[in-house]
């Protein structure tokens, strides 16, 4: 052992969830004496917590796991978990010799003992799914002082023909709402007040007894919860009761990231999301009415099989049409064993198709976005400061509706909430200045 209190680091790709349940190994492990560390060098035991949800994602992470090779001991134990472990199981032991340890989601439970094993020379692949797991008893070692996510529900039930989700996280089931709220009354309790739920269509929750409606108003209702955010919904599942627990839920922050992946109806279909392009619609305008100001960001994929030239000219009216404040888009990635990859090779897209297409969709989404940005300068705006902004001179603050502010101040501000004016934007973020309080008036005598 290379101390008496032995040393872990943990290397996180991909989502969210990805993040929490690196909190959930970080906690675990804490609970065996483990010590985080912060880079691999000299670290006793190296985990790599990966995504499979494109391509170039896991090449980048088998690059990387290639490349820790040099910050390793005889002793060091490497092991790589998440989602990319769960879909390549025992292969990645025979790709990574150097590899000890390949854990799926559903496996961290026995984290501390697979170690040991590993110690004693054992390599061990655990990618069974747990459809009743969802480590309650974990103490998640939260990384962010600020914020605190809280995965309420894990695996997913659609099958969207380009997903790999279904097969790296398994089925659909929810986490227990007494549960959920315990873990928010001690996040609370650690001063942390912006809470985030995660499921991969969180919307969807249901444990049963409860659905997605009662834990917006449960969590919301946890004395010292100011900001509720959740990520990621699904168009099909935002019921009336729901939308209006958003709206009369004050904790529940006026932003929603609805993915709409296309705004072609047939692409929709052979996409397989169950919903048309004018139903997506009617959902964000449902959403738009019950909440004032609402932030809408969204999610789109070019490039899938078979999208023709009309096609990707729906996608970008829709985006037109809605005027997202902003969007994450992608070329499609065929990812081995989703439905996508029987479909007739001659529906493939050419790549330099689908980058031509994708730079044109930037394009758009980016002059969406800088024109709802430019209307808002010089309105005020409560945030949230976060962390040290990469110029490291300035602030990185929130809006409720999801907004990047970048504010002048110092580190003591990190965790405070301020109003501020906006006072200019790049297009994607904004640059914001602290609105003075005005102190009390004296009473007169």
């Amino acid at each position: 052992m290379a101390s008496e209190s032995p040393t872990v680091y943990i290397e996180t790709y991909g989502c969210q969830m990805n993040v929490s349940d690196s909190e959930l190994m970080l906690g675990r492990l804490a609970e065996y004496g483990y010590r985080e560390v912060g880079g691999p060098e000299g670290a006793d035991v190296i985990l790599v917590n990966t995504c499979a949800i494109r391509d170039h994602a896991e090449q980048r992470v088998l690059g990387r796991i290639g490349e820790l090779k040099r910050h390793m001991t005889p002793t060091t134990i490497l092991g790589v978990t998440g989602c990319m472990a769960q879909r390549l199981g025992p292969r990645l032991l025979e790709r990574a010799k150097h590899v000890s340890l390949v854990i799926g989601p559903d496996g961290y439970r026995a984290l501390p003992s697979l170690i040991e094993s590993a110690r004693h020379g054992e390599r061990v692949a655990k990618v069974d799914f747990d459809l009743e797991e969802h480590y309650e008893d974990f103490r998640a070692r939260r990384v962010d002082g600020v914020s605190a996510w809280i995965p309420v529900q894990r695996g997913c039930d659609y099958r969207c023909t380009y997903c790999i989700v279904p097969t790296t996280r398994g089925p659909e089931r929810s986490r227990a709402l007494a549960d959920v709220v315990r873990e928010a009354r001690e996040i609370v309790a650690q001063g942390i007040t912006e809470i985030t739920l995660l499921g991969q269509t969180v919307n969807s929750y249901n444990d049963g007894t409860h659905d997605f409606a009662d834990l917006l108003r449960a969590v919301g209702a946890v004395p010292g919860v100011r900001r509720l955010r959740f990520t990621s919904p699904h168009p099909n599942d935002f019921s009336e009761a729901v939308i209006e627990a958003m709206a009369t839920t004050g904790a529940v922050c006026e932003h929603v990231h609805l993915p709409m992946q296309s705004g072609s109806t047939s692409m929709l279909k052979r996409m397989l999301r169950r919903y048309t392009r004018e139903e997506y619609a009617a959902c964000a305008a449902r959403l738009r009415a019950a909440i004032p100001n609402l932030a809408l960001t969204t999610d789109i994929i070019v490039g899938f099989p078979g999208e023709t030239e009309e096609e990707f000219a729906d996608t970008l009216s829709a985006v037109r049409d809605l005027e997202f404040d902003d969007a994450f888009t992608f070329k499609f990635s065929a990812r081995e064993g989703t439905p996508a990859t029987r479909l007739p090779e001659s529906w493939t897209v050419p790549d330099d198709v689908a980058s031509e297409r994708l730079e044109r969709l930037i394009d758009v989404v980016r002059m969406g976005t800088r024109g709802i940005n430019m209307s808002l300068l010089g309105t005020r705006h409560e945030v949230l400061v976060e962390k040290l902004s990469r110029r490291g001179t300035l602030l990185q603050a929130r809006t409720r509706h999801h907004r990047t502010v970048l504010i002048p101040g110092d580190a003591s501000m990190i965790g405070r909430y301020l109003t501020v004016e906006l006072t200019g934007t790049t297009g994607s973020t904004f640059t914001g200045a602290a609105v003075p309080t005005r102190a009390a008036l004296p009473m007169a005598g």
